[in-house]
């Protein structure tokens, strides 16, 4: 996280680390990447809401859950005012970030080849999503 933002959602490096697995904190607070594959929300198709698993804010609905074929779980657009973004030099390349908007855990990455009626593919870690049935 960079220091100079600020989120609704605040809690110490300790706390981040007391309240989330060991793989969530790597991915929401250290900007990891789950393996490919990894997920069960890769084969969840149930009505729903996918939120943060590290603040529960509501993320995307399950209307925008599509198979991308990548390994995560793939959506093409969040929930309004759901996500932030800004850019990603790491790995020697350019990409979209997106993270939660409440307390600006990573989520994983956005890309311009997804489905209508948006175009975008916001590729996401699932150990940084818990799915609510609705």
């Amino acid at each position: 996280m960079r220091s100079a933002e600020q989120f609704p959602v605040n809690k110490t490096d300790e706390e981040w680390r007391q309240s989330l697995t060991p793989e969530q904190y790597r991915v929401l607070r250290r900007h990891g990447t789950e393996r490919a594959g990894a997920s069960d929300l890769n084969s969840e198709h149930r009505s729903g809401v996918f939120v943060c698993a590290g603040c529960a804010q509501e993320l995307f609905s399950s209307t925008a859950k599509f198979e991308s074929g990548t390994g995560w779980p793939s959506f093409f657009t969040p929930l309004p005012a759901a996500i932030g973004t800004r850019e990603d030099r790491s790995l020697l390349m350019r990409r979209t970030e997106v993270h939660c908007g409440r307390c600006g855990g990573h989520l994983g990455h956005v890309f311009p080849d997804g489905p209508p009626p948006t175009g975008q593919r916001y590729c996401i870690n699932g150990a940084a999503l818990r799915f609510e049935p609705r």
